[in-house]
């Protein structure tokens, strides 16, 4: 059972950092993402920071 949660976890999380690079205007593919600069991966990881504690403040 443990690992069935920790692969629909990893994959919701996949599905929402893609969610929030497309926001963002940043072109995220599957795997390895070594062509990003710095400010894009950061942007990306910001905002998903961003609407956890939207997301948090609204429960």
């Amino acid at each position: 059972m443990k690992g069935e949660y920790t692969q629909n976890g990893k994959e919701a999380m996949e599905r929402f950092k893609m969610e929030c690079a497309n926001e963002m205007g940043v072109n995220l593919k599957q795997g390895y993402n070594g062509d990003l600069t710095a400010r894009q991966a950061g942007s990306v990881g910001g905002q998903m920071v961003k609407k956890m504690v939207e997301s948090y403040k609204m429960q």
